[in-house]
């Protein structure tokens, strides 16, 4: 005869413990999570004062042999210390380092009013003391709006932007951008291909820091 069937027994679990469900969903979405979501440093621009990539250094190879392309200066904003010059629509992204490094070296060695008019005359510590320089290769957006624009930041209330220039358009049109701020003793100089603007983490998409 079939034994009758026994009551279960007070207490006593069947199946998988509950905790281990729990640790094996968290497992299971961390996994998940780690399949989709691309790692954070790939998504991040370059960082740091000194060049680090290889596109970087070979840019900066290549810049070396390369001619500095003819500039023309479109716009000027005195109480911006900043104006924009123009290059030619061909000029490759090594000849913009090559002009980057140009405007560095003429401002080290008093020449660079020779070039560009002064961002900062009768400044006591230099007449580019404070400069903000965009570099464009499309006069279109060479202009005083989109100096203003990119020069007072993404985060400027948005009664500011029914310009026709979105803050977008003009920064993804910077080939190159040379700031000098003397008062700032860490780091007096900053140059970039394409652009960025670091209080708000907005970046080009050919941005590359230089110097």
């Amino acid at each position: 005869m079939n034994e009758p069937d026994k009551p279960e027994e007070e207490g006593k679990r069947h199946g998988i413990h509950p905790i281990l469900v729990i640790f094996g969903i968290i497992i299971g979405l961390w996994l998940f999570t780690q399949a989709i979501i691309p790692k954070s440093k790939n998504l991040q621009p370059p960082q740091g004062r000194e060049p680090t990539s290889a596109q970087t250094r070979a840019l900066l190879k290549a810049a070396r042999m390369a001619p500095v392309p003819a500039i023309k200066v479109t716009a000027i904003i005195p109480d911006l210390n900043a104006l924009s010059i123009t290059v030619p629509p061909q000029t490759t992204d090594s000849q913009i380092v090559a002009l980057l490094n140009s405007l560095h070296k003429a401002r080290l060695d008093g020449t660079l009013s020779s070039m560009i008019p002064p961002t900062s005359p009768g400044n006591d510590l230099d007449e580019f003391a404070i400069a903000d320089i965009y570099i464009f290769s499309d006069p279109k957006y060479a202009v005083r709006e989109a100096i203003r624009i990119l020069s007072v930041g993404a985060h400027t209330p948005g009664e500011f932007y029914s310009s026709a220039i979105p803050y977008e358009v003009a920064m993804e049109q910077v080939r190159g951008h040379y700031v000098v701020d003397l008062n700032n003793k860490e780091r007096p100089e900053q140059a970039s291909l394409g652009f960025s603007e670091e209080a708000t983490g907005l970046y080009s998409r050919q941005y590359q820091p230089l110097f």
